[in-house]
């Protein structure tokens, strides 16, 4: 999936970025809106904080059919809900009005570390 949105980062996903295909603009704006909050209503069962907030996606592609790639991670190798999580975030990304097909996969470089956290996951624990 080398077309549209393509968001490798360091940090979060942004809000809004720039469509490289051949979606509009205004329908990448809303599919990429509604793939957060979607990744919003998912949480790590043991850490208070959804996995968008932990940092714990490190990619999201959608190209110009509307199908949508995940690299995420989980906060460790161990983590007991590794063959669940994909799941669960595959299912809350598919109910997206217009996704056609969601495909996440589980990487684990760069490793997940706390650094990778936004400020809203940080206060929800604490950790200012």
């Amino acid at each position: 999936m080398s077309e549209g949105l393509t968001v490798s980062h360091d940090e979060p996903v942004p809000e809004a970025a720039v469509p490289v295909a051949a979606l509009p603009p205004e329908e990448l704006e809303r599919l990429t809106a509604d793939i957060i909050a979607a990744l919003k209503t998912v949480y790590d069962p043991e850490i208070p904080a959804d996995i968008y907030e932990l940092g714990l996606i490190y990619k999201v592609d959608v190209d110009g059919s509307r199908n949508v790639a995940i690299d995420m991670t989980l906060t460790s190798p161990g983590c007991p809900v590794a063959g669940e999580m994909p799941i669960w975030v595959k299912n809350a990304v598919s109910t997206i009005a217009g996704v056609q097909d969601v495909a996440v996969q589980i990487v684990f470089d760069p490793p997940w570390d706390q650094s990778r956290m936004s400020e809203e996951a940080q206060m929800a624990l604490n950790m200012f």
